[in-house]
């Protein structure tokens, strides 16, 4: 099994990640998307989260403010408008 590289200290695979995306608890998808959003490369975050999915949940997250500035101006850039907690 490879290690996906955003979650090192787990061994959960691309199927496991998608599953919990679909199927996971509440708790389970913010942490995760959270976790893609801080760890993955930019491109990779758009493998498991949809841009949608990402507005949906964002202001839910709990994440370094650097990356939560850092994704607010992303989605500003696009014209999207999301509020964080």
């Amino acid at each position: 099994m490879k290690r996906l590289y955003f979650l090192w200290d787990y061994d959960f695979t691309e199927k496991d990640v998608k599953k919990m995306l679909k199927h996971g608890d509440e708790f389970t998808k913010r942490w995760l998307v959270a976790r893609i959003l801080s760890s993955a490369n930019f491109n990779d975050v758009f493998k498991y989260l949809t841009i949608k999915e990402i507005l949906e949940i964002f202001p839910k997250l709990k994440m370094r403010k650097e990356i939560t500035q850092a994704w607010e101006r992303a989605f500003a850039a696009w014209e999207y408008h999301v509020e964080s907690q």
